[in-house]
């Protein structure tokens, strides 16, 4: 017993001080590089419950996708952040008030929760010994969670939305297609013939007028 109580604390120190940094460390690159460290952490904390599917889940799929791409994105993109940091202090009175809403949230779900105590008894209720850790979160995400597990793909969904938008940059000199252009192509449009003489080639005209 001695030892998983050692590693729990390891864990839970580290990934506790790696969230910390992710918020305290001026440099995106830092804050990107000790997120990964916290959800190597959070995946140890869960081999240590017993969920090895969701520790795996976390390191393949957080660690080495999203914290990755998160790591690429800031690294690839030139983001002024004086400017970011100017709209901070136009936007803080609705982050506070968003904030509020979250934190009132969190507040009546912890009191529900000690004022119901047999509610976490259906959640956390013992696995069967002849179902594995993964067949029963499967189980109960895909039927009895059924509903939350989409509106959580939803969110996702809206999140890349908004992340493409804000990085999306319009730039006078680079050619961009229009949809409904495209959409409205027909097969005349989309193909020209042209007879070339032998031992000439396309008159600039022409070259330009095929490429387009």
């Amino acid at each position: 017993m001695i030892l998983p109580a050692l590693f729990f604390y390891l864990f839970a120190g580290v990934c506790v001080a790696s969230a910390v940094m992710v918020i305290v460390s001026r440099n995106p690159v830092h804050s990107v590089l000790y997120l990964i460290l916290a959800f190597v952490n959070a995946s140890g904390l869960f081999v240590l419950m017993g969920a090895e599917f969701l520790a795996m889940i976390l390191i393949v799929v957080y660690v080495g996708a999203v914290a990755v791409l998160f790591l690429f994105v800031i690294m690839m993109l030139d983001v002024d952040f004086l400017e970011l940091r100017e709209g901070f202090i136009q936007y803080l009175p609705i982050g506070l008030v968003i904030g509020g809403i979250f934190l009132f949230e969190l507040l009546l779900t912890v009191g529900f929760w000690v004022i119901n105590p047999s509610v976490s008894k259906t959640i956390t209720a013992a696995i069967p010994t002849n179902v594995s850790n993964t067949e029963a979160l499967g189980l109960v995400l895909y039927t009895k969670y059924i509903h939350y597990f989409q509106l959580s793909g939803m969110v996702l969904l809206v999140a890349m939305i908004g992340a493409i938008v804000l990085t999306l940059r319009h730039k006078a000199n680079v050619k961009r297609q229009d949809i409904n252009v495209q959409n409205a192509r027909t097969p005349e449009m989309a193909m020209a013939m042209r007879k070339v003489a032998s031992g000439q080639g396309l008159q600039d005209s022409d070259a330009a007028e095929w490429v387009k």
